[in-house]
């Protein structure tokens, strides 16, 4: 079965080298917390909000040992009027037999706020 994990963290500037490091710390972060192996994942789709554009967020992935080969999508995030800026969001498509309740979501710096009830 394909479950969802998702996460979300921001960055501080527009930069490219906070945009990879920001979203590799997320990704190994969800990666570790639900026990994710490469060959399990039918993809990742990665967004980001309209002023986070300095860089392909996706390029974080392949800093990760064994990701290569992982299809990976970025893509930009409705621009709703009072979200959360500086935002980078991803959802890890990846086939296991963990229950929904106990997938592990992340969300980090100031995208914490973004699910409290998680």
């Amino acid at each position: 079965m394909i479950r969802g994990v998702r996460g979300a963290t921001t960055v501080n500037q527009n930069d490219e080298a906070e945009i990879v490091a920001v979203t590799e710390k997320l990704l190994r972060k969800a990666i570790s917390a639900n026990n994710i192996i490469p060959d399990e994942v039918a993809s990742i789709f990665i967004s980001a909000t309209d002023d986070v554009d300095a860089a392909f967020p996706a390029k974080a992935l392949r800093n990760i040992d064994g990701w290569t080969h992982v299809p990976v999508m970025c893509m930009k995030e409705l621009a709703v009027p009072g979200s959360l800026r500086k935002c980078i969001r991803v959802m890890i498509h990846v086939n296991t037999e963990t229950p929904q309740e106990d997938i592990k979501h992340i969300y980090l710096e100031g995208a914490a706020g973004l699910r409290p009830d998680l």
